[in-house]
């Protein structure tokens, strides 16, 4: 079975498939540039939300905290819980607890200018928080709400064009990330 039978097997979506063609999946990871692929791939590999896909989505969340103001903690103190709870330091309530908060940063950061006028700021948000969705951090994690909050700050802020590219340019960099942290000889093991 070649890896793009192995996608269309797992409902990978069309853009996806037609980008991996006949690529082995050593070669579709090694080249990707959507790290939100990536983890959703090994989130369907790995079948369950294993600590190093939590450490994935939580270090490309960790890359919208540049946007957030000084002074606003929640987010940078969720996507540490999360750290913590993937490395079985943290409980489930303080996972919980650490969730309603981000998303509460996130709701007070709908609509306020001082989150970030910006629109780079808010395509880079947004692709760490896709990253971060993409791999079940949003309903299950507090590292998607964190990241979720810069990205709700500079939304109305960007320009259609532009943002695509920003936000191509930030899944780029956090799929060097995802690689780094999630070596392709180990996706091996997950696929088998």
């Amino acid at each position: 079975m070649t890896f793009r039978d192995r996608l269309l097997q797992m409902e990978a979506c069309d853009e996806a498939v037609a980008w991996v063609g006949e690529k082995s999946l050593e070669k579709a990871w090694a080249t990707c540039d959507r790290a939100d692929w990536m983890l959703w791939l090994l989130a369907k590999l790995e079948q369950s939300y294993t600590p190093r896909l939590r450490l994935g989505a939580c270090a490309c969340a960790r890359t919208a905290l540049r946007f957030v103001p000084t002074g606003e903690e929640r987010p940078r103190l969720a996507i540490e819980c999360a750290e913590r709870y993937a490395r079985g330091e943290a409980t489930e309530q303080e996972l919980a607890a650490a969730r309603a908060a981000a998303r509460a940063a996130a709701r007070a950061a709908e609509g306020a200018a001082a989150w970030g006028a910006a629109w780079a700021a808010g395509a880079a948000a947004w692709a760490a928080g896709a990253a971060a969705w993409a791999a079940g951090a949003a309903t299950e994690d507090a590292a998607g709400a964190a990241a979720w909050a810069g990205w709700a700050a500079a939304w109305d802020a960007a320009e259609a064009t532009a943002w695509n590219r920003e936000k191509a340019a930030a899944l780029k960099d956090m799929a060097h990330l995802v690689r780094e942290m999630i070596p392709g000889t180990t996706l091996n093991q997950a696929a088998q």
